[in-house]
């Protein structure tokens, strides 16, 4: 059985979507789910040495409470921030994923009329210590490396965080100054949300996989506009078509109105296996322990811990990138 790649040829307005990229942020979204934290934060990790290597994390961020992980890093051959968030790391994601069919839209995102989110998705990003940890790292980088631009992904509820981060460093730091790619995420608020944050973070995509279930929750009832959960744009939907011996990998650039109805959503949502890998990269922990964390005795001294029992690691990088225009970089072509 061949393999090949087909790319659809669509008139897509910009910014333009990045396979390559693409290749690369899986890995991150992937390496984020590494349950021990020495191998992480000095990027030996087994999910650390392929299209990633050579980064440097700076900010390691554990709430343990809420069972969050996150990191910043510099890439230097991005010459780019590069800001990652683990998905659940439930026993069983089935449960997780049960659990979004009831979660409400109740709160109103602040300068954006009507809109509503989803709050556990909202507060796990905003109401934990996870913001401010991804903001220090952030800053610190900043400070040291110059005016970079940030890249932000994350997989399943990661990819909800992701969205989140991604909206609070535009604000920040300008709409020009970030992207956000995320794998496999959920629905993370209503329609008028939806237009608010694409006006805010236009360089986003959202890469959805085959029958992947997790990019159908919470649910989507077209008949109840201003009330249901709605994707903002825009998606790239990774699918199969067979040749008669032929399979080829399709990436279907969406439409801009978050939910085409020829991508994602024209298929059933039913499969789990479909969302644990993205790019033939597994997604997901290396565990299957809930909030598993490992650490070494040597790491206590990058370390500031709160009153909870979370955590962050911090430290300058060692080294410097090189500077903008100098380096090699990833053609949007």
């Amino acid at each position: 059985m061949a393999l090949s790649r087909l790319e659809t040829k669509q008139k897509v307005h910009s910014p333009l979507y990045n396979h390559t990229l693409a290749t690369i942020l899986v890995e991150y979204a992937s390496a984020v789910y590494i349950s021990d934290l020495t191998d992480l934060f000095t990027w030996t990790c087994s999910r650390c040495n392929g299209l990633t290597k050579g980064f440097e994390v700076i900010e390691l961020v554990v709430d343990v409470q809420n069972c969050l992980q996150a990191f910043v890093g510099v890439a230097d051959d991005l010459d780019a921030i590069v800001i990652a968030f683990r998905g659940t790391q439930e026993t069983s994601i089935q449960n997780w994923i049960e659990d979004l069919f009831w979660k409400q839209l109740d709160f109103d995102y602040p300068g954006c009329t009507d809109g509503k989110v989803h709050h556990g998705f909202f507060n796990a990003y905003n109401n934990t210590i996870v913001r401010s940890g991804i903001l220090d790292g952030v800053s610190r980088a900043k400070e040291i490396y110059g005016d970079l631009k940030i890249m932000v992904t994350g997989h399943s509820m990661g990819g909800a965080m992701a969205a989140f981060c991604g909206l609070d460093l535009a604000l920040i730091y300008g709409s020009k100054n970030v992207q956000v790619m995320t794998f496999g995420q959920p629905r993370i608020g209503n329609a008028a949300f939806a237009t608010y944050y694409s006006e805010v973070v236009p360089n986003t995509f959202r890469v959805t996989h085959e029958h992947d279930m997790v990019p159908h929750l919470p649910p989507y009832y077209q008949f109840f506009p201003q009330k249901t959960y709605h994707h903002f744009p825009r998606e790239v939907w990774l699918y199969n078509i067979g040749l008669g011996f032929l399979i080829y990998e399709v990436e279907k650039i969406c439409d801009d109105s978050g939910e085409d109805p020829d991508c994602s959503r024209s298929v059933s949502g039913n499969s789990i296996t479909d969302h644990l890998t993205y790019f033939g990269v597994e997604m997901g922990c290396d565990t299957s322990s809930k909030c598993r964390i490992v650490m070494a005795p040597s790491l206590a001294s990058y370390g500031k811990v709160d009153d909870y029992g979370n955590f962050a690691l911090s430290r300058v990088p060692s080294k410097f990138i090189l500077k903008k225009n100098e380096g090699p970089e990833i053609s949007d072509q």
